[in-house]
């Protein structure tokens, strides 16, 4: 057994793996919260050998992460994160950060539209970051001619003068990135992937993120409300084409916490949490996840983008937007429902504002 260090504690990963988390996902036993802020304390630390790194993310993997060890990479994660809050409050979208293959990424030109009609949203993400390595904001952004490699500062400036904001996880978010050839060599996601997406750079109280199961909308809450470092008042969470913050057209499910209705209860258990359905047929909108498939996801996406802001694009791609934009502006507590967040999103896009915004973003 590897020896404690005066630095750390009592829990190497490699007793971690032996008397803990390492025997199989039906007789693992989870992790404390003390236990998993050691080890992640570790891995930034880069003390773990890279067999023992990779066994340890691939036993949490296999038991599946707790709230409570969840809150726990997140608080260490936080604690190593270099924050810049605007003076607005905005929607913080925590897409997943190993991107998109194949539907256009509209949260761009949604964030735009939320922006104009009142809303500030703020963006985060990498440069094709493991395990999938796919187009992401900052790739849909750059072929816009929007400046992206920007210090934490540089974007809290930007979501003040323009309504949209994006920070880079290498600026903001060092210590992750730092964790890039790691991450590389596994071949497979890993828990760092979800804590990635939480990292909340603004320090925003609202969070808008995806999901593929209900369950796991519900992990996310809880997470939320075991993390010491976070205190959001509200999350909205939804399926996301391909994990990502673009609703799904036809049925989507809608996850939904507020932390002004939880009377005292902790989690998603509390009288807080509420998911319903939304049908994207009943808001006029004849179109299927098949309408909008691109070849090139970042390029394809910009020249959506460009066209659906300044009025020239209609048809499926429009009234993705248009939803997407709806459900940001309702996240930010702006519209009192997804029906009220379209007309004002069909407005600011109709009035060029929305265009405008876009031509902020370039200029900025």
């Amino acid at each position: 057994m590897a020896q404690a260090t005066q630095e750390f504690g009592d829990w190497p990963l490699k007793r971690l793996m032996t008397e803990v988390c390492g025997s199989g996902h039906k007789s693992a036993d989870d992790l404390t919260r003390a236990q998993a802020t050691e080890a992640f304390e570790r891995i930034f630390a880069d003390e773990p050998d890279p067999t023992t790194l990779g066994a340890f993310w691939l036993a949490n993997r296999w038991k599946r992460n707790t709230p409570e060890e969840l809150g726990a990479y997140v608080d260490v994660m936080c604690d190593r994160v270099e924050y810049a809050e605007p003076d607005v409050d905005p929607v913080d979208c925590g897409a997943n950060y190993d991107g998109k293959g194949r539907t256009a990424i509209l949260g761009v030109a949604a964030g735009a539209v939320a922006a104009a009609a009142g809303t500030p949203v703020v963006v985060h993400s990498g440069d094709r970051v493991p395990t999938q390595k796919q187009d992401a904001y900052k790739h849909v952004l750059d072929e816009l001619g929007v400046h992206t490699e920007l210090a934490p500062s540089d974007s809290a400036d930007m979501v003040d003068e323009t309504g949209f904001g994006f920070y880079y996880q290498p600026a903001f978010n060092p210590a992750i990135d730092d964790l890039f050839d790691r991450r590389d060599m596994m071949g497979v996601r890993s828990f760092v992937n979800t804590v990635e997406t939480l990292a909340n750079p603004a320090g925003a109280s609202v969070h808008l993120g995806s999901f593929y199961h209900l369950a796991f909308a519900k992990k996310v809450v809880d997470t939320f409300v075991e993390s010491e470092f976070h205190d959001l008042d509200r999350v909205l969470m939804f399926q996301g084409m391909e994990g990502y913050d673009d609703v799904r057209p036809g049925y989507t499910k809608v996850a939904e916490w507020d932390a002004s209705d939880a009377d005292g209860e902790a989690g998603s258990e509390g009288a807080s949490f509420d998911d319903f359905e939304i049908e994207t047929a009943e808001y006029g909108m004849d179109l299927e996840e098949d309408d909008l498939a691109v070849d090139d996801v970042a390029a394809d996406s910009a020249e959506i983008t460009e066209d659906v802001l300044a009025g020239e694009r209609d048809g499926p791609f429009a009234d993705a937007v248009a939803v997407n934009a709806a459900l940001r502006i309702y996240a930010g507590g702006d519209a009192d429902s997804i029906e009220d967040g379209l007309d004002a999103a069909r407005e600011v896009i109709d009035d060029g504002s929305a265009h405008d915004v876009l031509e902020a973003l370039r200029e900025f």
